[in-house]
């Protein structure tokens, strides 16, 4: 089909999809004008550029589209629909970890002052609150649920409080990492954080000192900064560390691949087991001694994939097994507890580096400012945020002790789930 090289009437709204039939119009004008090109050796030859130009302004659809849709048909002979559905962040995506810690903290403090958290309280109380988000009831109940807080309910009245799996959970790390104390058992703590080239300083928060977790993420903040912070490419970092520091050697840092809203998603078996930065035969030789076979020619990246695949009759992790195989012991912490890991006031004064020093907004600077972040922290300011969760967990020790009494004061209570509608009683 010919085309007639006309001046659009209107060009296409920025933003809006290229459909298949705007693509194909592209191709058709693209076809026509090399068809003339040939039919007229004797005028002037257009260069490719000249040519996405003159359709963009024929067509009213930018260079760039014009570009890729015309290097989709060389290559594939084709081209494809627009893709247009947004991928919206879900209510859970969107609020982060450290975001969920703090509103488990927040129903906490309500019974630490022995006042009941119901529902409603609890909402005003978050939405009041400039440090958090602000919800409407359905997606607080969908916040409450993903932290899995159920109902203790009688009668109208109701009152917020974990799930018993989570309290069991919980009360069992207490007990434990109270008994290493006491044995004086060297204690690491280990997490994984995230790193944006374009971390910067944002808000304004004049406090010297650390009065929770939330606020060490906020300290040292300045106003005045136009780049956005937190925006652009991304490392994900591994570290581990103690009283004494962070431990020499132990830093993983990487690039993210994905745009996923969970860093987590990127530190699977695998990535995490090259932090120990296992040779090929250490690998093979622990596989053996779990009666692995081997086969060979075989690469790290096979073993390192199936020491992943590895599950004990107990269905034990990986990692577990091989810290017992070193006299080590894991423990882990009930899901967004945090607050019970001082790493994550460690990463607070890393990244508070990372934001002070931060001006090209290149990967490369961030992760080298990142590195001497690291070394910032010292054994003393771990020595202090060891400390400090010490305290945190004294106060779970005393919200689980009232939380007991509320519940044995009326035996005749039930446990009620949270759904994700209007069905539950708001009003309670």
């Amino acid at each position: 089909m010919d085309l007639v090289d006309v001046s659009p009437s209107k060009k296409n709204p920025r933003g809006k999809f290229v459909g298949t039939d705007q693509k194909q119009i592209i191709i058709n004008m693209y076809k026509d004008k090399v068809k003339q090109q040939l039919e007229n050796p004797d005028s002037p030859k257009l260069t490719y550029r000249q040519m996405l130009l003159e359709i963009s302004k024929s067509s009213g659809i930018g260079q760039r589209t014009v570009q890729t849709t015309l290097t989709e048909y060389k290559t594939k002979g084709t081209v494809s629909s627009p893709n247009k559905k947004k991928i919206r962040p879900t209510i859970l995506e969107k609020v982060d970890s450290f975001d969920k810690d703090a509103i488990r903290r927040k129903i906490h403090g309500f019974w630490l002052n022995r006042e009941v958290p119901t529902l409603p309280k609890m909402l005003v109380a978050i939405n009041e609150d400039d440090t958090l988000p602000n919800f409407k009831p359905s997606s607080f109940r969908k916040i409450l649920k993903d932290l899995q807080f159920v109902y203790a309910k009688k009668s109208r009245n109701s009152a917020l409080i974990e799930r018993e799996d989570i309290i069991i959970w919980r009360g069992r790390y207490l007990d434990q990492i109270r008994k290493y104390r006491e044995q004086n058992r060297p204690i690491y703590y280990l997490d994984e954080t995230w790193v944006n080239s374009g971390e910067t300083h944002s808000r304004t928060w004049r406090d010297s000192t650390v009065n929770s977790l939330r606020d060490a993420f906020l300290t040292g903040l300045t106003m005045g900064q136009k780049e956005p912070s937190g925006k652009g490419k991304r490392l994900i970092v591994l570290h581990i560390g103690s009283t004494d520091g962070f431990l020499p050697g132990g830093l993983l840092c990487f690039e993210s691949k994905t745009q996923s809203t969970d860093y987590h998603d990127e530190m699977n078996g695998s990535t995490f087991l090259n932090v120990m930065s296992w040779k090929k035969q250490d690998i093979i030789n622990w596989l053996e001694s779990k009666g692995e076979n081997i086969s060979y020619p075989t690469t790290k990246g096979a073993l390192l994939s199936q020491v992943q695949t590895i599950h004990t009759e107990h269905d034990k992790y990986v990692i577990d097994e091989y810290a017992k195989d070193n006299n080590k012991t894991v423990l882990r912490l009930p899901p967004y507890h945090c607050g019970l890991n001082p790493i994550e006031l460690a990463w607070s004064s890393v990244k508070s580096y990372v934001r002070t020093h931060n001006s090209t907004f290149k990967l490369k600077d961030v992760k080298e400012l990142l590195e001497r972040g690291v070394e910032h922290v010292t054994p003393e300011m771990w020595t202090n945020f060891v400390g400090h969760v010490v305290k945190e967990e004294e106060k779970f020790w005393t919200i689980d002790s009232i939380t007991d009494d509320y519940m044995d004061e009326e035996p005749g209570r039930h446990i009620l789930t949270i759904g994700d509608t209007s069905s539950d009683s708001d009003s309670d």
